[in-house]
This record gives C-alpha cells, structure tokens and sequence, in this order.
C-alpha cells in the first residue's frame, strides 16, 4: 500500500500528524488566496494547487458552469456528492474529491488568478490550477493496489502506449464502473489471462505483453479508480496489470466492439458521417499559449465525436474540439493563438468509440458547422483605434484595496472599448488612488467580448486614462449661505408658498407629534416674533406622504391628495390662503370623506394641472408599505361610475415608482417618470404615445433608480420666448441598492430618437431638491444629500465636448444643521430666499433607543439660503403691476425700478407656485416671457397657450443684472376646469372661477 506522504505529495512533513489527528487542522498553506464570504460549515480555502488535464488532481465528481460557476456552487456541489475536497479551475470547472492524487504540490498563490464566471471577485483557479477547498473531515484511506482479486494477482504498475501500440490489445467495457474487480471480471469472462486497468476508467485485456510494455514504479499508477475510489486504475499511459492464477472458462474471444483504442490493433479516425453540415476540419494544439476553445463541457467517460458535437450544436456553437478521449469543447472561434498540429497527433479514441480519435494530450480534433474555423491570434495590448481622447498608460497593480472604486463586470462581453465608453459616459476619466506599475507581461487575459485583446490580469488592470478633463466643477469666491431664520414647531411633510406671501407646512396627524394639528402657517414677515409668527390649522385625516399642488382658481387654493393608511389614502382636502403680511387669515383645511375622497386610496401619489385645467392623480400605494396602486385617476371625478385606470407600467415597477414626475409637454401630452423608466402619455385616454429609453443609472448598473423610494428629483428646464426650442427635462441624483447616484440626466422628450445624456455631479445625492433661481444664466440649484446640505449651482446652459454636460456644476454653500433622508423641502420665497425644513437623521424619527430615548434626534429650526446674487450687497429691483389675471398670449405693463442696469439687459422670468416634498416639486416650471420696454414702462407678453404653460398661479420677478426682485403672483390661462366650483358640498368653501 501506497503510503499517504507518498501518494498525497502536497502533504509533505505535516502527513503524519494529518492521517493521526482527531481534531485536524488543515495541511495546507496560502489559506487566503480564494475564500468565499459563505461556505458550509467547516469548508476553508487551502490554497492554489498543481493539476494536470491529464491526471486530474481531484478525480471525483466534475461539472462545468460557463456562466455561474462559484466557490460556493462548487463546494455545495460537492458536498452533495460526499466528497472532502472541492477545487475549481480556469473560471468555470468544478473537481471534487476524498484525496489529492497525481503528484499535485502546491503553487504559487498568483497562480490561481482567473475570476469565476458567477462572482468576478472570487477566485475559480487558473491554467492547470485549482482554487483547493477542504472540508475539515479526515479524506478517507487512500486508494491503493490491491494485491489480489481473488485468484487474480497483481503484477504491478507497466507502461502503455496510446500512439505506439498497446501493452494489452485488447479494450473491454465491463458491466458498472471501472474497478479491479469489474476489469478482472471482464477479462475472465472474455477468457483472457491478463487485466489491465487504465486512466481510471480503461480496461484492457491480453494474453501476454505487447508493443513494449514493461514494468514501472508503483506510483505511476495513481488514478483511483471509477467504480471504486479505493483502488488504483492506473494512470495515463500507465495499467494496473492482474495476471489469472486458475482456470479460464474459454479461450480468447474478443469482445464485440473492441479493440486497441488508439495505436493498438483497431486505428482511430476522423468521423466523416455527421448531420449536415458539420464536417471534419483539422487537428489543432490546445494551450500553446492558453485555451483555444471558450467553451468546455464537462469530462465524459462516454464521450464520442457525436455527443460533442450535438452538445455544441444545441448551444449554437458552429465549432466542436474532443481532446483526450473525454473532454468536449465549444466555439464559434479558436482563440489565443491556435496553430495546426500533425494529424497523427490526434490519435486518441474517444471514451465512447474506441474507434474515433477525440484528440491526444493537448490536441484537438475540431469540427465545424460552416466549413472553415477562425483562428485569432494571441492577444494583445489595444494601443490603436481607441474613443477620442483615450490612451493606454500601462499595467497596473490592484490589491485588496481597488485601485478603482467601481466594477463593471462584463462576463462575456468585455472589451476595451466597452469599458471606455461606459466610464466615460458617466464622467470617469479612469484615474483612481496613485497606484503603481506591473510588468506588462501581467496583464495576460483576453477580453471576454475581443479575445484579440488583452484585459488585465490577476490583481492587474489594463490601465486607460483620459488626456483631457470630462467634467470640471467650479467653486465661486462668493458661495451665497445659509440663515436660520426661525424655530419651527413640527417637521413638516409638504410645504407650499401661498399666494398670500405665508408657508404652509402639512405633517402626520395623529402618528407625529404629540398635540400636533397637522398643519401649520408661517407669516415671513413675523420671523423675529416666534409667538405671532406661527398659526395653528388643521387637517383631518394623516397626510404623511401625500401629494400637493396649487389650484388654478381665483384663491390659489392648495390641494392635497392620498396619505397614510385607512380613510386618509383616500384623502382630498383643499386650503385658501387668506390674510396678508403681519395679519392672521381665518381659513382652515377643508376635508369630510363621506363627501369627498379619490377612487383609489393613494400613499405616495404625485399631481398635477393639466393643460385642460383638470388634476390628473398617478400612482402609489394602498397604504404604508402596502400592495402596489398601479392607477391613474382625474379629478373632479368624471360621472359615470369608476374612472381610473390601471397603468400596467406602474404595476410592473411597484414599489421603485413611488411619487412619479410628472410634466405637461409643449404638445399637451403629459411626460411620466418612475423607477428607471420613462413614457408620454395622451392626456384625454392616458394611452402611451412614446415609450422613451430608461433613464441610465449608476456606471456599475442600469438598475439604479430615480424615484421613491431610490429618490432623485426632475425638474423642466427653463422655457424662453419665442418657445420654438425643445423642452428638456433634467433628473438628478436617485440610487442603486442603497447607494446613491453622482449623475444627472437630460432628456428632451418630444425631439425624434429622444436620449438620455448624463452628467457627473461633484457629489453623490439621495432626495435631493431642485428649481431654478433668479440668476440670469437661470441656473438651478440642487441642494442636500446624505447628512448634508451642500448646494450645487447648475447652469442648464453650459456644453461640454463628448456630448458631456460638463463645466456647469458649482459647488455653494453648506448647511448650518445636517440634512435628511426622509424629508427635505424647498421653496422659492417672495423675496427670492429659499426656505428649508428638514430632519436631521437618516431614519424614521419615531424610531427609539430601547430606554425609549430618540434614536435620531430632529432638527425644528427652518432656514434660509441666500444665493450668491443676494450676497453681494446689490439693491434689488422693484417694479409695480395692476392686471394679475392674464390670459394666453395678452400683454400686461409693468413699472420697473432699477439700480445696476437698464431695461435693455433686464430680465423677466415667471415661476409656478407649487408644493415640494420628498424632493418632488409638484407642478414646477420656469419660464423667460417676451417683453418689451419703453423707458420704465414694459409689456410683458403672456405664454401663448395652456402647453407651454398650464393654467395657474406663477411668481413674476424681474432681474436686474444677477439681482432678482422681490415677486408678485399673477394668474395665467384662468381657471378652465372650472375648478373655483368644485367640489360642490356644503364642507367646502368655494372661491369661483
């Protein structure tokens, strides 16, 4: 019996105490190089190990997986089979068994270098290296050469030639698995003295030695066997000889079928009968210089020229290889620098066809489908017919820290040129932490998608970089700052400006605050007198995570819809802003359910006036957390019994679609974004008349998303006269898996091919808020992400080359107090401050220590910032206006005052009132009137239509150079859905038309 310091080499001096321990510890060394994150109980990485496709180290059970294979699959895998070793090979290949054979020794770690076809960031082996894995369990005895079988007796190891002739003539195919027993039962039955055992799973008989056979050292013969693990069956080249010490039932007879398998007394060939149109090509070497085939399929004792090329042809190859008797390969090219061999060379017979040559050792006999083969030659470096602008700087070291920050995984499509243009799109110049330099030599690896190429190596990136700058960002001497400007008593949900110059803020009734009313009013004009500053209102039913907008009625009124569970998803409650600066209103909340209440109970619904003046309502919930509200209704509510409708788009994307953008067009169709999607929409059937591309994500996945809950914000860009230019529609910020996005994205939506064109920001943002300020480049402003409110200033009119928007971000000012995840609200005011209330933690605020102390303590305080052109010590302009009902297309006077410049460089611009929460601004829209001025008189020319710009209340400012005015409300396209009637019960008040 073979000693296990002998058989197993790997072991080496740490053997003994291995065969002996009760509690093992693992023999092996180089433990880190591939691990998995979850293994089976006792499952450990013990290194990079030697193996030969000839002599496998592991000679158990085998599967391949071209697309999925892991650590994991593999030592589940075998696990399941009852084996104590597991190892993978070459990305894909999955070996299991109870003893490491063959002469197997240990490697060096970085040999091990190919990353598994299912998780790029573990280890699957290399070129004739396994990834080993152990269990913890003792393997089992060692396979040995049995000494006798019954009146069989060994003669030891001898040598076999599969292309010079054989030792034993004559190959059996015993009943069951090869063993000692089955071949020596074979060759009893077939009369024949002598038994050989062969490459595990061979047997061949003889009546004496031929061709040469001679004895060799016992250890040659190192294969266990087939059927039965504990014995030896040879070994390439190599038999297990029994010679018959009794009485043979018969003489000789040859058993059906056989014959010398290879250089013996049957010749093998080529197969000529194939299904059309496969034929035989040539016989090629395999790994000169790697794998010449993509594809391999697991080893097969019973392979035959056919079964390969079935299994190839039923997976769309057009090439088939055989190499060693049982492995199949598949193509549609031969890769790494494939050369022909000599046809004599290919002289094996297949495990299932003696008779047919599957290859030899490092040959392949290939077959094609299209009568030719390509063969590619070895990769190189791609130095030439790269993006613009892009330029290989070298190989680069990675390491246990990433040289890069984002992975892409390209499993069977990388090339050089994907992975520039992915980068590049999202605005990566490819440069990360200063790194340093490998030899060229490492970065080995053909691309998946351009094995022509090379693609790095293990730890090693073919390293591209950028000559010039994608984005630069800008951060001006004046940033503008943050105020606080008055304590507050809640933290609200939705806020509105009413016309009345005063703040609304709506939050949870009965599940927020203690005592809270729900609603709260905020007199600016008061902020220096807390206990006159504030008025009390009231809502009825719990708005948390509704929706807002501002009617197109004589009162502005403000409507909110949906909300947080029971009756008050169903909420329709309506405010009219009353009083005046420094003056208390008396009106209140209006709501009665029994009157009137949506069709469909909503959370997280969005609104909005459409062109015809009536409110379309999309989307949601049916509660908190609840089944998805894949709906969209109008209001007022149509007769003729129930009127929504079900979107089968919004069923698909629930729950990553929560508070949708939504946008009247220049063509009155109405814009809808959600999730990672977006469509136009009729706005009389709401049938979908474009369905336009997803909005990109992050770099690393088209997955990411843009509304809640992954959460970025969407705004119009500004509109000017004479409004023959495309409406563009600009998306910022969202994330992918908890991890927010660095990019905006453009969109005009009605020009022909629509596109998506992204925009790197300088930082990541997760429910953000943007509008438009009052600058005159009408930049926008984009506040908030994770913890902190750092304001970014876009310009909606800066290029880039590279079809990148770059150039046009610039970092402002910081927040005074962190900002929120859950709730963060923006307002433009009157006097041209934006207003913010937020939370100060990342979670819900309710959630609690368990002594029951606040877990994220809330921020009350509300503050102010003032942009950069309120900063610079400018006298702000003022003008004066008596006609604030306009109609489409008229003209309106104004009286202007102005200190810096002239009518001749004055700007006006016209803002729609809206609500704002969760980084939604419902409703929003910037637009830049025609206008002309005699002296200090001008005539401001209203939009020329409901398209342009849907009926309602807008803020009307002037600029001054950089300086905007204070504002003044005016209405524009009156009140078409007649909406100053609705809702007609006695609970509400209402203001006309």
């Amino acid at each position: 019996m073979a000693s296990f310091l002998s058989y197993v080499p790997i072991f080496a001096a740490l053997a003994p105490n291995f065969i002996r321990a009760s509690h093992i510890s693992s023999p092996f060394v180089h433990r880190q190089h591939a691990r998995a994150d979850t293994l089976p109980a006792g499952w450990t990485a013990q290194g990079c190990i030697t193996d030969n496709p000839g002599a496998r180290s592991l000679t158990g059970s085998t599967f391949t997986d071209t697309q999925a294979m892991t650590v994991e699959s593999c030592v589940n895998f075998c696990v399941s089979g009852g084996f104590v070793f597991a190892g993978l090979e070459f990305s894909q290949e999955c070996y299991c068994g109870n003893n490491v054979v063959d002469g197997a020794t240990n490697a060096t770690s970085t040999d091990c270098n190919a990353a598994c076809t299912g998780n790029s960031k573990e280890i699957c082996g290399g070129a004739s290296r396994l990834s080993l894995f152990w269990s913890g369990v003792q393997p089992p005895p060692p396979p040995q050469t049995v000494p006798s079988v019954g009146l069989w007796n060994s003669l030891g190891c001898y040598s076999d030639n599969v292309n010079g002739g054989r030792t034993l003539t004559v190959q059996t195919f015993p009943t069951g698995q090869t063993s000692a027993e089955t071949c020596t039962d074979s060759c009893f039955n077939n009369g024949y003295p002598l038994a050989g055992m062969e490459f595990a799973d061979e047997c061949y008989c003889g009546l004496g030695f031929e061709n040469g056979g001679a004895p060799t050292p016992l250890a040659d013969c190192s294969m266990p066997c087939a059927g039965n693990s504990s014995e030896f069956c040879g070994g390439p080249n190599r038999l297990n000889v029994y010679n018959f010490t009794g009485t043979l039932p018969h003489g000789p007879t040859p058993p059906e079928g056989g014959g010398g398998g290879g250089g013996g007394d049957a010749p093998v060939f080529s197969v000529d009968d194939l299904p059309a149109p496969w034929e035989y090509a040539a016989c090629y070497v395999d790994g000169a210089h790697g794998r010449v085939f993509p594809q391999e399929l697991p080893d097969d004792p019973g392979l035959t020229v056919e079964s390969c090329i079935e299994s190839c042809s039923s997976q769309n190859y057009t090439l088939a290889g055989v190499e060693f008797s049982v492995q199949c390969f598949c193509g549609n090219t031969l890769v790494n620098g494939a050369v022909l061999g000599q046809e004599a060379d290919c002289n094996m017979g297949c495990g299932g066809n003696a008779t047919e040559a599957c290859g030899g050792p490092n040959r392949l006999s290939v077959y094609t489908a299209t009568g030719d083969v390509t063969a590619l030659p070895v990769p190189v470096t791609q130095n030439t017919s790269l993006p613009t602008g892009w330029k290989y700087q070298g190989c680069l070291q990675d390491g246990g820290t990433r040289v890069f920050p984002y992975q892409i995984d390209m499993v069977t499509n990388a090339t050089v040129e994907a992975c520039i243009e992915q980068c590049a799109t999202f605005g990566y110049p490819a440069v990360g932490i200063d790194p340093g330099f490998a030899p060229e030599a490492d970065c080995n690896f053909p691309c998946s998608g351009d094995p022509i190429h090379l693609c790095g190596g293990p730890l090693r990136l073919s390293y591209y970089a950028f000559n010039s700058t994608l984005d630069t960002w800008h951060t001006p001497a004046n940033t503008g700052r943050y105020e606080f400007l008055i304590g507050g008593l809640v933290v609200p949900l939705v806020a509105t400006v009413g016309i009345n110059g005063k703040v609304n803020f709506l939050e949870k009734l009965g599940t927020g605050f203690p005592n809270s009313t729900g609603a709260y009013e905020l007199d600016l004009t008061l902020v220096n007198d807390f206990e006159h500053a504030w008025r009390e209102l009231h809502v009825h039913s719990d708005v948390f995570c509704s929706g807002s907008i501002i009617l197109p009625d004589k009162a502005a009124r403000q409507l909110n819809v949906g909300g947080w569970s029971l009756e008050s998803t169903y909420g329709v409650r309506l405010y009219w802003p009353d009083g005046s600066a420094g003056v208390n209103g008396t009106n209140d909340w209006e709501e009665n359910y029994d009157e009137l209440h949506l069709q469909r109970g909503r959370w997280y619904p969005s609104a909005l006036v459409m062109a015809n003046g009536s409110i379309l309502v999309v989307g949601g919930e049916v509660g908190s957390n609840g089944a998805p509200e894949p709906s969209l209704e109008v209001l007022p509510t149509p007769a003729g019994g129930p009127t929504f409708l079900n979107m089968d788009w919004l069923q698909r994307t629930d729950p990553n679609n929560l508070y949708p953008f939504l946008h009247v067009l220049p063509s009155g169709n109405i814009f809808v974004g959600y999730y990672n999607e977006a469509r136009i929409l009729n706005p009389g059937t709401f049938d979908t008349i474009t369905e336009l591309p997803n909005m990109p994500g992050s770099v690393t996945s088209f997955l990411a998303g843009r509304t809640y809950p992954m959460e970025g914000t969407a705004v119009l860009l500004p509109q000017r006269a004479p409004y023959t230019d495309p409406l563009e529609i600009l998306v910022c910020g969202g994330s992918n898996n908890g991890e927010a996005l660095d990019n905006c994205v453009t969109i005009a939506p009605e020009v022909p091919n629509a596109a998506w064109t992204i925009e790197r920001m300088p930082s990541k943002r997760v429910m953000p808020c943007m509008l438009c300020l009052m600058a005159p480049s009408s930049s926008l402003m984009a506040p908030n992400r994770v913890l902190l409110a750092l304001v970014l200033l876009i310009s909606p009119t800066s290029k880039h080359f590279c079809t990148i928007l770059a150039n046009r971000f610039t970092s402002a000012f910081r927040s005074l107090t962190p900002q929120s995840l859950l709730v963060f609200i923006i307002l433009k005011l009157r006097l041209v401050r934006f207003l913010y209330f937020r939370l100060s933690c990342l979670h819900d605020p309710q959630t609690n220590n368990p002594d029951g102390t606040p877990k994220f303590p809330e921020e009350f305080r509300v503050e102010v910032y003032i942009p950069p052109y309120l900063n610079e010590g400018r006298t702000q302009p003022s003008f004066t206006i008596t006609e604030i009902d306009w109609t489409y297309g008229s003209t309106h006077p104004i009286t202007v005052t102005l200190h810096h410049g002239t009518t001749s460089t004055m700007r006006v611009s016209l803002v729609a009132a809206t609500s704002s929460t969760h980084g939604n601004v419902m409703g929003g829209r910037t637009i830049f009137p025609e206008f002309h001025c005699t002296g200090n008189v001008c005539n401001i020319v209203a939009p020329p239509n409901a398209n342009i710009s849907p009926p309602g209340w807008h803020q009307l400012f002037i600029l001054d150079g950089p300086t905007p005015s204070f504002s003044q409300f005016v209405r524009i396209g009156g009140d078409p859905g007649r909406l100053g009637e609705w809702p007609p019960f006695p609970d509400f008040t209402l203001p006309g038309v």
